[in-house]
């Protein structure tokens, strides 16, 4: 994206396809000037009273996040309120933006965004596994609610994810 400001953080991984990618997070009001064919993810830090929904599963068989892809022809508000739904039985009450991740491909500069979100939900009632688009390896199998200060024991995704938490714990009061 042009005249996008320096990165809040960056980090290089190999991810689970073999794939290096660096890594920047940038916080963000708005996703409005993220080039729409370029979005790929987007995911909430779901709060439930002063609680977050983690879900285990995924293809990379661990804690984290709710949330998933873009789906043809949705927006990315859809994209989250669809997600937390499939994923954790959840509605979404209201949502703001916390900011996003630019994704660059080690071997062939490709470029995808993921966006992430802090929402305010509640549970539709008692939770039922994601099957994943039919592919139980893919879906979510268990969620809990668990204090936004202890993500570290479930997952770290280092300073990024740190800021992506830190972030939402200071939005959360702004949710109506």
């Amino acid at each position: 994206m042009k005249n996008e400001p320096p990165a809040l953080f960056t980090s290089r991984r190999m991810e689970a396809t073999a794939v290096e990618y660096l890594y920047e997070y940038y916080d963000a009001d708005s996703f409005e000037n993220l080039p729409i064919d370029r979005v790929k993810q987007a995911y909430g830090v779901c709060f439930v009273g002063n609680e977050i929904i983690i879900g285990f599963g995924g293809m990379k068989k661990g804690w984290g996040l709710i949330g998933g892809s873009v789906e043809i022809g949705e927006t990315y508000e859809q994209t989250l309120v669809r997600e937390i739904k499939e994923e954790s039985n959840s509605e979404v009450l209201s949502f703001l933006a916390i900011g996003y991740q630019k994704l660059t491909n080690a071997d062939d500069g490709k470029v995808i965004y993921q966006l992430r979100y802090v929402c305010k939900v509640r549970p539709y009632g008692k939770f039922f596994i994601d099957e994943g688009d039919g592919m139980t390896e893919k879906g979510i199998t268990e969620i809990k609610l668990i204090d936004p200060l202890q993500y570290k024991h479930y997952f770290d995704w280092g300073e990024i994810g740190e800021r992506i938490i830190q972030r939402a714990l200071e939005l959360k009061n702004d949710l109506k």
